[in-house]
């Protein structure tokens, strides 16, 4: 049964979109505009009046989700008349069917087979070892990633053209192609290969092209700034008859450049076809008068744009909220205090985003001192992440040998020759002799195992090397010892060779994971009779992840990096680490564009929160355990102050609304001193505390001092915290304040 309601649905502009029909149509959507009610109303709107087809209407979107969302609303207003619409769907379901039909033509059968990224790297391996290509230097991922680039754009090996100076790319364009005739052998291809082939059968084959031109009556493009090269090339390609071809897309919104996305393809939209039509939705149905307004009030500094305004009937509500915090620790902390006077709604309604997913560890580790139950979106929990886990083996086997999970995990890693034919000799011999394994490698020569000279001495160097942490356990901190082992086992070097996007971010990882052994040792400062030691910092992050297992809840708040909160809204949002170098990014100051990306990473952050929005800093955090001044993002002061409220955490127990306070106080040049090189070294410490005084501290929140002991140096405060029961601290080192 149709529905004949959906134009009644429709404010003006959308509705004028949906009755244009005859030409090429750009449709500008700003954030929350309903463009996903355009184009299916759009797609129905055809049908219902008979312009074409289901069949001969060609939609095209970017997620699956997005698809089904599409067929389910055009299906909800046609009822059968929907049967047919079988191109609909992602640019590679769609590329993936006309590859089906004409695989012959890219010497491919029908029934080829689509390989994963775990296969690509297999197949990239092989090809290096071949051609005696070192992986360790150069990483297969980023031979993908590479190889990615070059089909985004729409080439194949013969078509690429490389600068000479370029060594990786030199060495990269060889292996691309035998990669490609090595998928062409299996019979084989990539998600990459699903588009550039069906643009070279397009381009090459002018019958197959003049099929589906002359099939494709309408066709329909959503989240168009989101386009590659290839996708761009296969669209022209097949609006070429009718040129009966709607695009729809926000150019505030394009962020994916790093993955081949080129804006220019909707801003130069007007370019590519004559006489065509613009309508630009800008009526935001998402969020409040003042998280539209700060938005705009952001986007509006980028040149390279399509202007329009966007607007809202909504309430104004609550101004943008802006908080400086004195650390990364301080300013998880005070998220998890906002989020527990949020009453009115559900945890599934709160989103805390991020510029990298490294930037999770802080906001983790307070929201399960706080028992709040939360998600990671695109990626697992920080202490899950295969290089933490890798690195947290290395460093459980120093303290405990015989901890053999962690020893098979790292006794390859990074790769030293140690196979799977090896390590099975050492089991085998293991459980004979009723040793454990470590103490059968360190014995492996008296035992008689049957292992070659080379092999060997790569077992006895490994066991040197988990021997001298043994010792240096017993002198140093946990800090000290885990700088010293990765930079003498080279898994930072090892990580660097991927210079990729996911490369990058476990090096950020690594690099939070100092940050988070330096937090410890600061924190076991404090707490008198403590240690700083490498046990206790496992015993804490065990104490820590163990939390994660106790997760059922169906309601929690949602974890995830800016980037993967594109098309998705909540009730509140927090965007975390808007500072210099972090966001924008410090890889993004090469290029005015590169800016203007990062600019619009900010724009659609801000724009998934329709009630409530909170953005925060951090006046100080650690770089590689180093504490450094950090300075507040450009992007904050790009916020017109008529739709914020400035908040300032100079102390822990004190809040001012005072926008002329908004800067930090003072910001030296270099690294901050350590915290313990700032305390006197005579006895003579004054101490400004009583008994009975209610404190307020950075991790454990409001307390009560119930005793006061020790002298000078010593002094030592029983503080009685609400969620945290008693803590012994060293006043000279505690993080208190009077509240």
């Amino acid at each position: 049964m149709v529905n004949s309601d959906y134009l009644k649905n429709l404010n003006e502009a959308q509705k004028q979109a949906v009755l244009f029909l005859d030409g090429p149509l750009l449709i500008v959507a700003g954030a929350g505009s309903g463009k996903t009610k355009v184009l299916t109303s759009r797609i129905a709107h055809i049908i219902k009046n008979k312009k074409a087809f289901p069949n001969q209407i060609l939609a095209v979107t970017f997620t699956n989700k997005a698809a089904k969302e599409m067929q389910d609303r055009v299906s909800k207003i046609l009822g059968s008349s929907a049967v047919g619409l079988s191109w609909l769907g992602t640019f590679h379901s769609i590329c993936a069917k006309l590859l089906r039909k004409h695989a012959s033509a890219v010497n491919l059968n029908s029934n080829f087979t689509i390989v994963d990224t775990d296969d690509q790297i297999r197949l990239i391996k092989n090809i290096c070892k071949a051609e005696n290509i070192d992986i360790k230097q150069l990483a297969p991922r980023y031979i993908i990633a590479i190889i990615d680039k070059w089909k985004n754009k729409g080439l194949y090996p013969s078509e690429v053209n490389i600068n000479p100076k370029d060594i990786y790319e030199k060495t990269i364009l060889p292996v691309y192609k035998i990669y490609q005739q090595k998928l062409i052998e299996l019979n084989a291809c990539d998600f990459g290969d699903l588009i550039l082939h069906s643009v070279k059968i397009l381009e090459k084959n002018e019958d197959i092209r003049k099929i589906y031109s002359k099939n494709f009556k309408y066709i329909l493009v959503d989240e168009y700034q989101d386009t590659n090269n290839s996708q761009y090339l296969i669209v022209k390609s097949l609006s070429d008859k009718y040129q009966n071809i709607c695009v729809v897309g926000d150019d505030a919104q394009s962020i994916y450049s790093f993955r081949g996305a080129n804006i220019n393809n909707i801003i130069n939209f007007r370019n590519d076809y004559d006489d065509i039509e613009i309508f630009r939705l800008e009526q935001n149905y998402r969020s409040t008068k003042n998280i539209v307004n700060a938005a705009n009030s952001v986007i509006d500094h980028n040149k390279n744009k399509i202007d329009k305004e966007v607007w809202t009937e909504n309430d104004f509500g609550d101004k943008v909220q802006i908080s400086s915090n004195q650390s990364d620790i301080a300013e998880a902390r005070s998220i998890c205090q906002k989020i527990q006077t949020i009453s009115d709604s559900k945890l599934s309604e709160i989103a805390i985003l991020y510029r990298t997913n490294a930037q999770s560890r802080p906001i983790e580790d307070s929201l399960r001192l706080n028992k709040i139950p939360y998600r990671i979106f695109g990626g697992v929990s920080f202490y899950n992440r295969k290089e933490i886990k890798d690195i947290l083996a290395y460093l459980r086997l120093i303290v405990n040998s015989n901890d053999e999970e962690s020893l098979k995990r790292v006794i390859n890693y990074p790769a030293r020759g140690i196979g799977l034919v090896t390590i099975n000799k050492i089991i085998i011999s293991a459980q004979k002799n009723s040793l454990s394994l470590y103490d059968t490698i360190k014995r492996h020569r008296e035992l008689n195992i049957p292992f070659s000279n080379s092999v060997s001495l790569k077992l006895q160097n490994f066991v040197d090397l988990i021997e001298v942490f043994k010792i240096e356990n017993e002198k140093l901190n946990a800090f000290d010892l885990t700088k010293e082992l990765l930079n003498k086992v080279k898994i930072i070097d090892d990580l660097k060779k991927d210079e990729s996007p996911e490369g990058i971010s476990r090096v950020e990882n690594v690099q939070e994971l100092l940050n988070g052994i330096r937090d410890f040792i600061e924190d076991q400062k404090e707490i008198a009779d403590s240690n700083d030691n490498l046990s206790e910092f496992l015993s804490n992050v065990s104490l820590s992840t163990d939390f994660d297992l106790d997760y059922q809840d169906e309601d929690y708040i949602s974890l995830m990096t800016l980037h993967l909160s594109k098309g998705l809204e909540f009730k509140h949002v927090f965007i975390v680490g808007l500072e210099e170098d972090l966001f924008p990014s410090a890889l993004s100051y090469n290029t005015r564009s590169e800016l203007e990306e990062e600019r619009r990473l900010f724009y659609v952050g801000i724009t998934r929160a329709k009630e409530n929005l909170y953005l925060s800093y951090a006046n100080s955090r650690y770089r590689w355990g180093k504490l450094i001044y950090c300075e507040e993002s450009r992007f904050l002061n790009e916020i017109d102050k008529d739709f914020v409220d400035v908040i300032n955490h100079i102390e822990f127990g004190s809040i001012s609304n005072d926008i002329s306070k908004k800067k930090i106080l003072f910001k030296p040049k270099g690294n901050l001193r350590k915290l313990s090189s700032s305390i006197p070294e005579n006895n003579s410490i004054k101490i400004n505390f009583s008994e009975g005084d209610k404190v307020s501290h950075e991790k454990f929140g409001n307390g009560i001092i119930v005793k006061i002991e020790g002298l000078n140096n010593d002094t030592r405060a029983t503080v009685k915290f609400s969620k945290f029961g008693e803590k012994n601290l060293l006043l000279r080192f505690a993080k208190l304040n009077k509240v």
